[in-house]
């Protein structure tokens, strides 16, 4: 079962660093439109939309990465405080009551979505229309990735249950610990504030 949930966990992790180079393809873009337009004076009608398409893709296939890695925005007021059984317990929960009808309804419209653009070649309204089926069609592919995900924290929340612990899950990158990073490098308060005070010092000099 663990073999199971954290191939999914990979899969996740995979979809989400892959989609994470749409980033580029915006840097990209928006700097090339911008050089074309004030520059060169040639715009492009059709530039804007594809951004948007972009930032919308980004946005819908990190769904999944970001659950993968427990990451979506939690009230932990509370939540911390909680021990293992009762986390789960709640967040068993609110995947029935939420999670699962919310996801299945975005995945099943947007299916419909998909399926109608395609079948009218439907283009966006501008002096240079572009295609908007190809983008339309991630809606119920990030649905249905989600959708896995989001069945294999049901199944963590079972196990926890049972076993009064979380299980493991695919890790990726971290934030940085501070405090784990001044104790690597023996670094201490007093000698941040020494130095923070070193570059005033000198910063003030003619």
């Amino acid at each position: 079962m663990q073999k199971l949930l954290l191939g999914v966990d990979r899969l996740s992790t995979w979809l989400g660093q892959l989609f994470a180079w749409a980033i580029v393809l915006l840097t990209a873009s928006i700097s090339w439109e911008v050089f074309s337009r004030y520059v060169l004076g040639n715009p492009h009608a059709w530039m804007l939309d594809v951004q948007i398409m972009l930032y919308g893709v980004l946005f819908m296939m990190a769904g999944a990465y970001t659950l993968s890695k427990n990451g979506h925005v939690r009230g932990d007021v509370l939540y911390g405080f909680f021990k293992p059984r009762t986390q789960a317990t709640l967040d068993l929960i609110l995947y029935f009551v939420f999670f699962l009808p919310g996801v299945v309804a975005l995945t099943w419209a947007g299916w419909s979505f998909f399926t109608d653009s395609l079948a009218i070649r439907e283009h966006t309204f501008n002096a240079d229309p572009i295609p908007v089926y190809p983008f339309k069609f991630f809606i119920p592919l990030a649905g249905m990735i989600l959708l896995l995900q989001g069945l294999v924290e049901i199944a963590r929340c079972i196990i926890c249950i049972r076993e009064g612990a979380w299980p493991s899950r695919e890790q990726d990158v971290e934030e940085v610990d501070v405090d784990k990073l001044k104790a690597m490098v023996n670094v201490k308060d007093e000698d941040i504030e020494a130095l923070d005070k070193f570059v005033v010092r000198e910063g003030a000099k003619p």
